[in-house]
């Protein structure tokens, strides 16, 4: 005769070992489709204007320095694409 709590155990052993990484593959899987879609959205300033070419420069740019994020030499659309990686709210936006 099986043992009802043995048997409730292995069940559950048992979905966990499957449901857990199939859940971890499935959040890697949209992590990387975020990300490309960033790229996609930073690949010219024409696709990313509402980011890059409809705020001013200045406002981008202290902003940029108050987070941290190196500013001098570098393009307005890498600057943003670094805050908007930074702040890690691209994730759903995109």
């Amino acid at each position: 005769m099986l043992d009802p709590d043995k048997r409730q155990f292995f069940k559950k052993l048992f979905t966990e070992s499957i449901l857990k990484p199939i859940a971890a593959f499935k959040s890697g899987v949209e992590e990387v489709d975020s990300k490309i879609k960033l790229d996609e959205f930073f690949g010219s300033y024409e696709s990313s204007y509402t980011l890059t070419l409809n705020y001013p420069d200045e406002i981008i740019v202290e902003t940029a320095r108050m987070e941290g994020i190196e500013v001098e030499g570098r393009e307005k659309i890498d600057i943003v694409r670094d805050l908007i990686k930074k702040k890690g709210e691209y994730s759903n936006r995109f």
